[in-house]
């Protein structure tokens, strides 16, 4: 009966979908809805752009999506023989036997793990698992979990003591370093970082390490963009330096060369202070790396990566053979390796005074003096690492399931390691990689991740004048779970993602043809299917709220104030920010517009995983929650809050931090009708 069933289904679709290709009324409306929904006059018939393509759940999202590995870090025994490879969407850690090229284990690891270390002995390896806050400890004789050491909030690079006694696990979200004693499996301290620390390297006499940060520090618009470097000295283990990164950001990973005088690391130079309809004149980001003497007083020098008429885009990962000749920086916005000859870098900062390496800092022609060659790779290369006898360089192509084995002699790609993942490429994979790479750039600047990391938010605010000037500052949004919040942009200007990422984007912001529909339709289905939200560990890992974040939830809610009076519904926090996605995807106006801004309304953002998103408002004056109503919500126009105390006004964060992702909330509304359907019936 069922088969029967679906098989008049079947017969009847398929027969509406013929009068509507056919007859001329249904023709022109199925016409009007896919160009409205894809923003454009000339696209063709195609429902897959509209439907398929952006269903989240089900056998649809199924389709267009694939269980991949995305190799992400690495590390390899001494001997050469094992590679030990980080998969990040498969939350496994790959096995590689380099002479027969092919993976022999797959150990099941933590949720999105991000780096993987060996001890001296190679007995024991150590994975990060950045969305589960723990390390899983292995047995690598065995292949085999023993252990799990619990972590600060979203631990990325790891690293041992030079004794082996303790184990550093840089904490990305809470901005700090947990250092744990390994005898113990506990945590012993916890030292302060930067804004989103990442990377962490010791020195080859195995007395500092240095911590680099992702994240600028949050400054109000108009004042520059500094990161910090932290400094530890591995004795005491205190914190013993905070070094400046001026003018940079996306301090990912870090190298020493094996004397120990430099270390290198690759940085972004934002120019998000100038306006950007400069980016017709190549007034964008620019590429390179930091080199810092390791010395008393050293210096901090910033040299480009870029070339005058291209750019190489998102360096990410740094490897210096073990003669110290040579440095390989992974470019995976352009899919390239710069191959960097040392004794150049060494005699170039050597012989030019202090003013001139700030003068050369932003130099597009300086490269040529150090720069080798470019090494072209499989898609979206990210971490790197050397064979100890210094012959060949491991490249982890992300986005390519596969790892690219280059010869440090003939600089180029001599084999590749195939690590079994989905042969085909689906819709969403090919969108992954669309905003991954920024070949649809103007010189291949930039690549929608570059401003997106993580299709998160880079924490910048940007000026977005138009062609009239003035100014408009637009703080980056995210683009988790946005699918489901239609409109886009601060003024709610682009109805669909088509229209947000289509013919406006591709020709204006990136100059250069804009994207074909293929592409589009990939990018669309990624940014709709393909992006999940990391789990808010920080507040509430087991969904449970506290007494204070109880209070804060009620005071979310509440329709009467302190003094007993009504709140009107349109200053309610709840009116404006209701679950699962916490917006009510209209327009609204909280009286932060700028005097310098053009006259708008605001669409209003989501509030999941705000925590994770400083800074706030459009502007990003606001960089805590608390400012957004202590600085920037005077006679109340924010929501009704003045007549808090302190201690509401932080019972009122500390629920906001605590928002988790939609499908929680969701999930949760869907229990309790199940529950209110069992009472009514008993």
């Amino acid at each position: 009966m069922k088969k029967i069933y679906w098989k008049l289904v079947l017969i009847i679709g398929v027969i509406g979908l013929l009068i509507i290709l056919i007859y001329p009324p249904f023709h022109r409306w199925a016409r009007a809805h896919v160009n409205y929904q894809t923003a454009v006059e000339d696209h063709p018939l195609n429902c897959l752009s509209c439907h398929l393509y952006t269903q989240k759940t089900g056998l649809i999202s199924k389709l267009i999506n694939a269980d991949y590995y995305s190799p992400f870090n690495l590390a390899l025994s001494n001997d050469g023989k094992r590679l030990y490879v980080v998969a990040e969407e498969s939350n496994t850690l790959l096995v590689v036997d380099t002479e027969k090229r092919k993976v022999t284990n797959k150990i099941k690891v933590g949720y999105r793990p991000h780096t993987v270390i060996l001890d001296k002995d190679e007995k024991y390896g150590y994975v990060s698992n950045q969305w589960e806050d723990n390390i899983y400890v292995i047995d690598l004789g065995n292949n085999i979990v023993i252990d799990t050491l619990d972590t600060g909030n979203g631990p990325a690079g790891i690293a041992l003591s030079s004794d082996g006694k303790f184990i550093y696990a840089v904490n990305s979200y809470t901005n700090d370093i947990s250092v744990i004693d390994l005898s113990s499996g506990k945590e012993w301290k916890r030292l302060a970082a930067g804004n989103n620390p990442t990377g962490i390297g010791m020195s080859p006499d195995g007395r500092r390490l240095l911590v680099t940060s992702r994240r600028a520090n949050l400054v109000p618009y108009g004042d520059p963009v500094v990161c910090e470097l932290t400094v530890i000295d591995e004795d005491t283990k205190m914190v013993i330096d905070r070094q400046d990164m001026n003018s940079a950001y996306m301090l990912e990973n870090i190298a020493f060369t094996p004397d120990g005088e430099l270390a290198l690391i690759p940085l972004i130079r934002p120019k998000n202070l100038v306006p950007s309809i400069q980016v017709e004149k190549g007034f964008m980001m620019t590429n390179g790396m930091a080199v810092i003497e390791q010395k008393p007083d050293g210096r901090v020098i910033q040299l480009l990566l870029d070339e005058p008429n291209e750019y190489f885009a998102d360096p990410f990962d740094v490897a210096i053979t073990p003669d110290g000749k040579r440095a390989f920086v992974s470019h995976a916005g352009v899919n390239r390796i710069s191959v960097i000859d040392m004794d150049s870098i060494r005699s170039f900062i050597s012989h030019t005074p202090t003013e001139m390496l700030e003068y050369y800092s932003n130099h597009l022609g300086i490269s040529s003096k150090y720069l080798v060659k470019r090494i072209v790779t499989g898609a979206n290369p990210k971490g790197l690492v050397l064979s100890s006898d210094g012959r060949y360089l491991y490249v982890a192509e992300h986005l390519e399931d596969r790892i690219a084995v280059i010869s440090t002699e003939s600089l180029e790609t001599v084999n590749t390691i195939d690590l079994g993942g989905p042969k085909r490429i689906t819709v969403a994979r090919q969108g992954r990689r669309i905003l991954n790479n920024a070949s649809g750039t103007f010189q291949t600047q930039y690549a929608c991740y570059t401003c997106h990391p993580d299709a998160h938010e880079d924490g910048l605010v940007y000026n977005m004048a138009s062609k009239d000037m003035g100014r408009n500052l637009a703080n980056t949004q995210s683009l988790r779970d946005i699918g489901d919040t239609p409109p886009f942009k601060w003024n709610g200007k682009n109805q669909t993602i088509y229209k947000q990422d289509g013919m406006r984007f591709s020709t204006v912001l990136t100059r250069n043809e804009a994207f074909n529909y293929k592409d589009l339709d990939a990018l669309v289905a990624y940014i709709v299917t393909g992006i999940p939200y990391p789990p808010n560990l920080l507040y509430n890992p087991t969904g449970e709220l506290n007494a204070m974040q109880l209070r804060g939830k009620a005071l979310f809610e509440r329709t009467i104030d302190n003094h007993g009076n009504e709140i009107p519904e349109k200053q309610r926090c709840i009116t404006c920010h209701p679950p699962p996605y916490f917006t009510n995807k209209n327009f609204e106006d909280v009286g932060s517009l700028l005097a310098s801004d053009d006259s708008m309304l605001f669409d209003t953002p989501h509030l999941n995983n705000i925590y994770a998103s400083p800074p706030y408002l459009h502007h990003g004056r606001a960089l805590t929650l608390e400012e957004i109503w202590t600085v920037y919500a005077e006679e109340d126009t924010h929501g009704a809050v003045n007549d808090f105390t302190k201690i509401e006004l932080n019972e009122l964060i500390e629920y906001l931090k605590s928002i988790r992702e939609p499908e929680y909330y969701i999930n949760e509304s869907k229990k309790n009708k199940v529950l209110q359907a069992k009472i009514k019936n008993h």
